[in-house]
């Protein structure tokens, strides 16, 4: 069974959603972020993938008061991301309730801070976030892409002990044109005792049916959920 993990981006404390993670495409949703995370969990998840976009912007942590509030009145496991570049970050994000956290640009800029980051906190809970487009690592909230090649990327912290990434397809983030099915068979294919998580892409419960069959251990999805594709009632019925 894939693991289903939703995806709360927040911008101003409020839930939004970007397309292929541009700030000028952004819309707006009314549910209140700590309901949408309530909403959720009654409805069987367990984790949730909560993102600081304007802690991405900002190059630090914004809105974890967010967090500390889903936190206190939910027992979802949160994985935090977003503008985590220093270990006030990482304290802020931690005390504020985060039981992981995702570094990403962090870990191209600053490899020896990431590294120390997963020698103190562990594998358990230092996430690598993995954002690509053409097979290319991308940071900087997916303004700057670089020249790293994803797979080398993954190997390189694999080597160093990171189990989880989450590998996000910039050009199919926000879409809803489908998953990168054949990206994501390749990265198992080379690294096949990773922790794959998918993200980007999700346009139904279909794509999601693809990936399970592919064998991929987790997904994140947002858009489709939140456009009404994917509905708490199909995920309650898989998860319960």
């Amino acid at each position: 069974m894939i693991e289903l993990i939703p995806a709360i981006d927040i911008i101003n404390g409020k839930c939004v959603r970007l397309s292929q993670g541009n700030y000028d495409q952004q819309k707006n949703y009314q549910k209140d972020p700590l309901a949408m995370a309530k909403d959720f969990e009654n409805h069987g998840i367990r984790r949730l993938h909560l993102v600081d976009l304007d802690g991405a912007k900002a190059q630090h942590i914004v809105n974890y008061n967010v967090l500390e509030k889903i936190a206190l009145h939910t027992q979802l496991t949160i994985d935090f991301g977003g503008g985590l570049k220093s270990n006030e970050d990482l304290r802020i994000a931690f005390e504020s309730g985060a039981s992981m956290i995702t570094g990403g640009s962090i870990a191209v800029k600053n490899e020896s801070l990431f590294t120390e980051w997963l020698a103190k906190f562990g594998n358990e809970k230092i996430i690598l976030g993995a954002d690509v487009k053409d097979e290319k690592v991308s940071v900087t909230g997916w303004t700057e892409t670089t020249d790293i090649q994803l797979i080398p990327f993954i190997e390189n912290y694999q080597k160093k002990g990171i189990k989880q990434i989450i590998c996000t397809d910039i050009s199919k983030d926000g879409m809803l044109q489908g998953v990168s099915i054949d990206l994501y068979k390749k990265i198992l294919k080379q690294i096949p005792d990773i922790h794959l998580i998918a993200s980007g892409g999700v346009a139904s419960w279909k794509d999601i049916e693809t990936l399970e069959e592919a064998h991929i251990p987790a997904v994140i999805f947002g858009k489709a959920f939140y456009e009404g594709n994917i509905t708490l009632a199909e995920i309650e019925k898989y998860i319960l």
